[in-house]
């Protein structure tokens, strides 16, 4: 199957692209576009992300008192300041690198939790799936963050999951980033993705699904405990 019929097909008919992906197993073009995608929202989004990081840590007494008054000044006067060339070349560069690492991380746990219930897959087939399926919310959501992003002038105010229905909800509380976990073109991606886990491990699209969204919920809770953490220091 060609690049161009695999990326409409992960959109237009899941079943049979993921199928076929399980047949002959690739991945690295698609890889490519995910992490170009990264990439580019990063650099787009990047003068909301640091005006809003400025804004939160100089309104926190919290880390003030932890930092001491002189440290505290020096730390957030880097936010103040207009980004330097090395500050674009961090935004273009941490976010892919991070995906990449986590593609590798989450295919590893989804052959992990297919074992339990398969002894057929290959790495190479749930990377190639996982791969694809994160056309999803990588290219698709992140287009749309960053068309309400670029709208609203602000990144943290951005949501495509249960937190927007709630717009009066202040975004640094709990109960905002849980519901923020509980995002549409996530739950879309980690869905089709059981079609190429039920092709790889020969199993039941239902138990596919059960190892698909066992994988997000431990993502979310991952991403919901990495948020509390870094806001406690802040709140």
């Amino acid at each position: 199957m060609s690049f161009f019929k695999r990326l409409e097909g992960v959109f237009v008919s899941p079943k049979s692209t993921f199928a076929a992906l399980a047949e002959k197993p690739v991945w690295v073009d698609v890889l490519v576009v995910l992490l170009i995608a990264v990439a580019v929202y990063s650099l787009a989004v990047m003068p909301y992300a640091r005006a809003e990081q400025y804004q939160m840590m100089k309104d926190s007494a919290k880390l003030k008192e932890k930092m001491g008054e002189g440290p505290f000044n020096e730390y957030i006067r880097k936010y103040a300041a207009p980004p330097t060339t090395w500050d674009y070349v961090q935004s273009a560069g941490i976010g892919p690198a991070f995906v990449f690492v986590g593609l590798l991380l989450q295919a590893s746990i989804l052959m992990l939790l297919g074992r339990f219930v398969s002894s057929l897959g290959a790495f190479k087939q749930i990377l190639s799936s996982l791969v694809h399926a994160s056309l999803v919310n990588i290219v698709f959501g992140n287009a749309v963050r960053l068309v309400l992003a670029v709208t609203r002038k602000s990144v943290m105010q951005v949501s495509t999951g249960l937190a927007v229905f709630f717009p009066k909800m202040e975004v640094t509380s709990t109960a905002y980033i849980v519901l923020g976990q509980v995002d549409f073109f996530q739950l879309w991606m980690f869905g089709i993705l059981a079609f190429g886990l039920s092709a790889a491990f020969k199993i039941s699209t239902r138990k596919a699904l059960f190892i698909s969204y066992t994988l997000w919920v431990l993502k979310a809770l991952a991403n919901i405990g990495m948020a509390l953490f870094g806001m406690s220091f802040l709140r």
